[in-house]
Order: structure tokens, then C-alpha cells, then sequence
């Protein structure tokens, strides 16, 4: 079979192909749940167990505030038939969709290179093309653990679709995907342990937002750090049993579920890359220019399967790169990789863009450091919020934003302003005086942390007389 494009991926991938695309024939290979990870087993799910899970938290935080609430229940199979009752239809029509265009012909198996710009189907076709996308995406990371084979785990793919709601669970790994199921399952009133390497829950974040929230999360769950998993072998009964080494100590862990949460990995090695001559690097990511290009002639990549971020907007963002320059290949368009925020949607949540103040003071320059307390705006009062804050980074000579790290209820939307003046070049006292801020709306804690940052050469506005700026 030949076509003019080949797409390797039906996340990000799939959206490459538009009307602009009608008078070319189009292969677009899909051995999974069309949709990609985000739409089936990642961002969109996750969050929509996240937010019944905010729900089921309320009664702990409403007690303080006068209101006594009472948590009759979860019902788990509810909420699992509502999560996929509307995600797998949506991936049912989107397959149905593409399926129907004229010019697109559905590959549904696993294939692999055979040379530069062929490859092979699992039936044993061979499909050529003028042009490649290569958007297949990642897979979780399954560790080396003794016994880890031989027992029923889960990772991320797989447990949103349990039968029923565990009594216990333990959590190996201490990244975003364990700070997630670690703030679902503790919520819904499963004993929870997390078990980590390192000192810290999220230790990539900022120092000062990694140890409060290790701090956190530890008041909610167990937390089992810097320590090792030695065996893992399954009881009589069918339950989990982990045996555990921190620091010379040996501990013994039986849960009804293990979750493996270390982590994803790209899934270029399944598709014999080599035999393009696609470089890929030393963690298994495609190399890419800025175009989007890879080291073979004709062959772009995209999303997870090139980018170490593994973030959906991300791969949003560079398939709008890749569809502008299949279409414009004598305008190349690149992608924009400077300020790439995340969030972790945990409870609490974190958001980020930037470098973090360890990185910004490596890089030498004359570092200001901004820090507010929720607690200290009026919104924090109503909240009677003790908990969290806003940490910013900026250069104190030009007052342009070099980071910003939040931890707290809405730190995914109240960072975005962030991002925007980081994005714009838009200095912070600029950005802090240069407009109005609703009051008390929670977003005057980023203001608040804006003027503390006093990059304008004057010393950091400060409350009068205990009533928020």
C-alpha cells in the first residue's frame, strides 16, 4: 500500500489531518484504543475521578470552618461507569469518524520499520509513504522487582477500571501518577501507601514545594521514602505482600492492590526504528529540531514519543507544528518549547513553569524571590487556609519572571496569568500594577506574590495593619 502520509498514532496524531489534507491519501496506524493516552487512560480520566475525589475530601476541610459535613459513601462502580460511559464512546465515534473519510485508511495493528519510509504491518503488509508522523506515544514503566512478573499489578492503564473500590493499596513510585491515585484512593476511604526512593513526594518541583507537599500527603497516607522494594510476591488470600528496605530496616507491606506508578516510558522501541535512520537518545525519546523533524528525511515527531514533558498540551501544540509544516514546507513554523507549565492534580493541587530558584540561581544571575501565603489574602481568610502558597522567581534587574511554583487549592488556573507574562515578557511589577485584580478573589494571592517580589527597586509592599494588600 502507498500513501502520501502516514500517521503512526491516533492521540495528537489524529489531529493532524484536516480538510487541507483531502487531496492526499492518509494511513493513519492505531494498534490501541483510538485516542490516544490522555483520552483513555491518562490526563482526561484521571482528573475526572479527581474531582469526585475533591468531593469526598470536603467533610475533613469544612469541619474547621463551622459547617459539619457527613460523607455517606462512594459508590465506585458509579463513578467508573460515569468516567468511561462517556470516554469510550467518544474514542468508539472518533475511530468510526476517521474511519469514514474518504481518504484515510485505518491501520489497526502493531507495525514496524523495514526501511527508510516502509514499514510492515503484523498481517504482513507492507505500507509505504512519502511523508511519516511518528505520534506513538508512551507506555508505563514497569520496573525490575523481584517477583513484580509473577503477581496481578496495576499501572495507571489499567486500575480506573477495578470492579470494585480496594481496602488498601500500595503505591510504588513518588511522581505525579502516585501523587494522583494516592489523593483518589485516600479520599474514597482506601488505606493508601506510598512507597518512593528518594527523601520526597514530587521532588522534581521546586525544594520548598516538593517538602510541603511530601509534608501534605503524609498527613493523609503512608509515606514509605527513601527506600527500596526488595520482593513482591502474592499471599494464599490473594492479597499483595511487599517487602520493603529503608535503611537497613526491613518492612513487610500486604495491600488488595499494588499500583506501579514509576513512571512512563516512549514506545520508540517497538517500531525498529532503526531501519530509518530515526536517531533516538539514551532515554528512548525520537530527536527532533526545532521543526519537528527528525533525523530521516520526510519523518516528523510528536507528543511523548519526542518529548521528555509528556504533557498533552504539548503534543497539541507541536502536532499544530507538524500539520503547518507538512502543508508549508518552504515556511517551516518551529515550536515553542520555552515556558511549559504543568499541574498535578493532587490534593493539594501544584502547578509550574520555569525554572525552578535552585535552577535560577545556578544559572548566576541576581535572583529575586517571591513567596506568598494563600492564608494572607482575604480569600484565604474565608478559607482559613494554612497550608499553601505562591513562589515566583525572577531576575532582579529586568523583573522578568524566570519561574513560578504553586501549591494549593486552583494553582492549575491561578498560574496562567504566569505563564502569559513569562510568555509575553511582561515584567512582573508591570504585570502586578498594570491591571486590576479582584478583590478578594483568590487570584490576589498571585499579585500579592508579584509585588513581594520588589524587582521595580523598591522594597516589597507589605499588608497594613493585617488586612491584605
Amino acid at each position: 500500500m502507498d500513501f502520501d502520509l502516514c500517521i503512526i498514532g491516533s492521540g495528537s496524531g489524529n489531529s493532524i489531518v484536516n480538510e487541507e489534507f483531502a487531496d492526499q491519501s492518509v494511513a493513519l496506524v492505531e494498534k490501541g484504543t483510538f485516542g490516544g493516552t490522555c483520552l483513555n487512560v491518562g490526563c482526561i480520566p484521571t482528573k475526572m475521578y479527581v474531582y469526585p475525589a475533591d468531593l469526598a475530601a470536603e467533610p475533613t476541610k469544612a469541619t474547621a470552618l463551622g459547617v459539619d459535613l457527613l460523607l455517606q459513601g462512594v459508590r465506585w462502580a458509579s463513578i467508573r461507569d460515569r468516567i468511561f460511559g462517556r470516554i469510550d464512546p467518544i474514542s468508539a465515534a472518533g475511530r468510526d469518524w476517521r474511519a469514514r473519510n474518504p481518504n484515510v485508511t485505518l491501520i489497526e495493528e502493531e507495525v514496524h520499520f523495514t526501511g527508510p519510509r516502509q514499514l510492515v504491518t503484523a498481517s504482513g503488509e507492507t505500507v509505504r509513504a512519502n511523508r511519516f508522523v511518528l505520534a506513538a506515544g508512551s507506555r508505563a514503566i514497569v520496573p525490575s522487582i523481584p517477583g513484580l512478573a509473577e503477581v496481578a499489578f496495576h499501572t495507571s492503564d489499567t486500575v480506573m477500571r477495578l470492579e470494585q473500590l480496594p481496602k488498601s493499596v500500595v503505591i510504588i513510585g513518588a511522581g505525579y501518577i502516585a501523587a494522583e491515585f494516592a489523593h483518589i484512593f485516600s479520599a474514597f476511604g482506601t488505606e493508601v501507601t506510598v512507597v518512593g526512593r528518594k527523601a520526597r513526594v514530587l521532588r522534581h518541583e521546586d525544594d520548598e514545594v516538593s517538602e510541603r507537599f511530601t509534608k501534605l500527603l503524609g498527613q493523609r497516607v503512608r509515606l514509605r521514602l527513601e527506600t527500596t522494594v526488595e520482593q513482591i510476591s502474592t499471599d494464599p488470600d490473594g492479597r499483595i505482600r511487599v517487602v520493603l528496605d529503608t535503611a537497613g530496616e526491613r518492612v513487610e507491606l500486604v495491600a488488595e492492590i499494588l499500583l506501579i506508578a514509576t513512571g512512563r516510558t516512549p514506545n520508540s522501541d517497538t517500531l525498529a526504528l532503526g531501519a530509518t535512520g530515526v536517531e533516538v537518545d539514551e532515554a528512548g525519546y525520537v530527536v527532533v529540531d526545532a521543526y519537528q523533524r527528525t533525523t530521516a528525511d520526510g519523518i516528523f515527531a510528536l507528543g511523548d514519543l519526542s518529548s521528555p514533558d509528556q504533557l498533552k498540551h504539548v503534543a497539541n501544540h507541536e502536532a499544530r507544528v507538524v500539520q503547518h509544516n507538512l502543508l508549508h514546507p518552504d515556511h517551516l513554523m518551529a515550536s515553542d518549547h520555552r515556558y511549559v507549565p504543568h499541574a498535578v492534580f493532587s490534593s493539594p493541587q501544584v502547578a509550574s513553569v520555569g525554572l525552578t530558584e535552585r535552577a535560577a540561581r545556578e544559572t548566576g544571575r541576581d535572583v529575586a524571590v517571591g513567596r506568598t501565603d494563600y492564608g494572607s489574602t482575604a480569600y484565604g481568610w474565608a478559607m482559613e487556609d494554612e497550608s499553601h502558597f505562591v513562589k515566583l522567581v525572577a531576575d532582579r534587574g529586568t523583573g522578568q519572571l524566570l519561574g513560578a511554583h504553586l501549591i494549593g487549592p486552583q494553582a492549575s488556573s491561578l498560574i496562567q496569568p504566569l505563564i502569559q507574562a513569562m510568555s509575553f515578557g511582561t515584567p512582573a511589577h508591570d504585570m502586578a500594577r498594570g491591571q486590576y485584580w479582584i478583590h478578594p478573589a483568590m487570584i490576589e494571592v498571585v499579585e500579592n506574590a508579584l509585588l513581594d517580589l520588589g524587582t521595580d527597586g523598591s522594597n516589597p509592599a507589605s499588608g497594613v495593619e493585617g488586612y491584605p494588600r
